[in-house]
């Protein structure tokens, strides 16, 4: 590909690397080793800047790069937030092509070149602890840039040709998995042994941690293979419970941030282009959900419904016409730790998993009936009460009393109806397919704000229920339908194209390139 992406940070600057990456350089598509070869090399300390960086531009740390690559996208479909801006049409399920493009070009142009560097140092350092690391970190980067858009360049990233063939996304998960092997064996191999502490923004470089990290993340891809591999899936599983997976709050991922690299939300949500969606309200709100305040604000204009809780989500969809009348106030903002932190936030880091994650995974294995040390009711409790100490302050008593409360959502305005009717106390007596939608109903509260994960979780599972759409806007896509992929950028189309057309061509792709075509996992 003459230029995979027209965007990257050049390495050899270390006050570039500790800023942040904002300028932008042309002809990607080359080994970065290229770049700084003269300064990183065998140098440990500088290896960790570029770990560091990679780590947050991966999650598109920057503002705007998380704005146009998840909270415009994923964060909206999967229902966490609607959009309140006219003419941010994604919300009616367009996919807008200059978003789509700025968004591959922020992993490919930054992300995937940083987590290459360190891989490929390295290992020529003999630097295993830090090579494990960097391998995890891939893994990671990669399965969601594979969730958005299915086949996408992969293994001949960074090959110095002019065009970079896609590989399919089974074999990505294939490969997925035997990157983690030998991750895992590398850290069990130096037990104890740290690498690049002062650059990893997630556990000071700890094997330990990093080691609970993979089996996590191994655990999470055997589960979005369920339905198109069950076999390999429920092998993955079980492996990665025997290996030992995140069970306390004190191991959950975060992307540290600090006073350069924030976290996003605490910049757009002062842009007031955003605000609950009427799925978070039907939920929380009918759970009585302790939850509600420490994610969202109560609405300006107080409670508009006249429920007598002045938390307040908008439909999702709404048209322009519509938007042209602020709803902001009328809606409720994110929780004040999220805001600019000029009026009271607190930029929190940035969350990637948590051991509530993990117990909502194994409880659908064990719904499934693999092996995943407990039931599927007892691990959907652990879930809760994992997810309710970490996020409130509530004690035992009044999580027990979450964990066994009848309450059903609600509807979210007068004449609505509400979202679903499952209860929060877990079905014992009901079916395997509503125990499901308890189990990812829950974990979808959980994971919050992870709109990546979620939307991901959606197609996979079909949960949590939705609301349909005011309006679409995409002929592929109905109100009462859920988005499936992104569709290829027109950037790979301009200098890439055999290999967009190939991947195109591909079995898993028989729906065409459009985003109502499941990715390959999306088979329930």
């Amino acid at each position: 590909m003459k230029k995979l992406i027209r965007k990257i940070c050049y390495l050899s600057s270390l006050s570039i690397l500790l800023a942040g990456c904002t300028s932008d350089f042309a002809d990607t598509n080359t080994n970065p080793l290229d770049l700084t070869q003269d300064a990183l090399p065998g140098n440990n300390l500088l290896q960790g800047q570029v770990f560091a960086q990679a780590q947050y531009v991966s999650v598109n740390g920057l503002h705007w790069r998380f704005q146009i690559s998840q909270n415009l996208f994923s964060d909206i479909w999967c229902q966490y937030f609607a959009t309140t801006a006219s003419g941010f049409d994604s919300d009616r399920y367009v996919q807008v092509g200059r978003w789509a493009d700025l968004a591959w070009g922020s992993f490919y142009g930054q992300a995937a070149p940083q987590i290459k560097l360190v891989e490929d140092l390295s290992e020529a350092d003999g630097n295993d602890v830090g090579n494990a690391l960097a391998k995890i970190w891939r893994v990671h980067a990669y399965h969601r840039i594979t969730d958005y858009w299915g086949p996408v360049p992969y293994s001949a990233f960074g090959n110095g040709e002019l065009s970079v063939p896609y590989d399919s996304q089974e074999s990505m998960y294939n490969d997925f998995f035997v990157t983690l092997d030998d991750a895992v064996a590398k850290l069990q191999a130096n037990a104890g042994g740290s690498s690049y502490t002062s650059g990893d923004r997630i556990y000071g470089g700890s094997a330990a941690q990093w080691l609970k990290f993979a089996n996590s993340l191994r655990l999470r891809l055997a589960m979005r293979i369920r339905f198109a591999d069950p076999g390999r899936a429920q092998a993955e599983a079980e492996k990665a419970i025997n290996a030992g997976v995140i069970t306390d709050n004190a191991d959950n991922a975060f992307v540290s941030v600090d006073d350069t690299n924030r976290n996003p939300l605490e910049t757009i949500t002062d842009w007031g282009e955003f605000r609950m969606s009427a799925t978070m309200e039907s939920i929380l709100k009918g759970y009585d959900d302790p939850r509600m305040p420490e994610y969202f604000a109560p609405a300006v204009d107080g409670d508009s419904d006249g429920d007598g809780i002045p938390y307040e989500g908008l439909l999702n969809g709404q048209t322009r016409v519509s938007l042209e009348t602020s709803k902001n106030a009328g809606h409720s903002d994110l929780a004040t730790k999220f805001i600019d932190v000029a009026k009271g936030g607190e930029n929190p880091p940035y969350e990637i998993m948590n051991a509530a994650e993990m117990f909502f995974l194994r409880a659908e294995g064990a719904l499934a009936g693999w092996s995943m040390g407990g039931t599927a009711q007892s691990l959907y409790e652990d879930g809760i009460r994992a997810s309710m100490t970490q996020k409130t302050g509530a004690d035992g008593a009044a999580i027990d009393a979450y964990i066994t409360s009848a309450n059903v959502p609600v509807l979210y305005d007068a004449g609505t109806t509400p979202v679903t009717d499952i209860p929060i106390a877990f079905d014992a007596g009901g079916g395997a397919e509503r125990q499901l939608e308890q189990i990812i109903t829950q974990k979808w509260i959980a994971i919050y704000p992870n709109g990546w994960e979620a939307w991901a979780e959606l197609r996979r599972t079909g949960y949590p229920k939705q609301y349909a759409r005011v309006e679409s806007q995409n002929p592929d896509v109905g109100v009462d339908e859920i988005m499936r992929r992104m569709v290829y950028v027109q950037s790979e189309f301009d200098t890439n194209g055999d290999a967009v057309s190939a991947a195109i061509a591909l079995p898993e792709m028989s729906g065409g390139d459009k985003n109502n075509t499941k990715v390959w996992w999306d088979k329930k």
